[in-house]
């Protein structure tokens, strides 16, 4: 393996791991807003606005993350 070879992979990992974390942090985010959200809106009990909270933000983590490496790929690929 060379010395190209090499940095490409570790530059492809970089990238990967830093969609992963900016993803869990915008979700636990996600998931406390949602959760004031819920209870101040719905007034709903803490279990109801945390399963509400759980469930839809880990949905959206998921399409932020497609969303998030879809846009470094094509921006990198410039």
């Amino acid at each position: 393996m060379n010395y190209e070879s090499l940095l490409s992979k570790l530059k492809k990992y970089y990238f990967n791991l830093d969609s992963i974390l900016l993803t869990v942090i915008y979700t636990i985010g996600h998931m406390v807003i949602a959760i004031v959200c819920v209870m101040v809106i719905t007034n709903a009990s803490l279990e109801l606005a945390m399963t509400d909270a759980f469930i839809e933000p880990l949905i959206n983590g998921v399409w932020f993350f497609i969303l998030h490496s879809a846009w470094k790929k094509f921006s990198f690929a410039k």
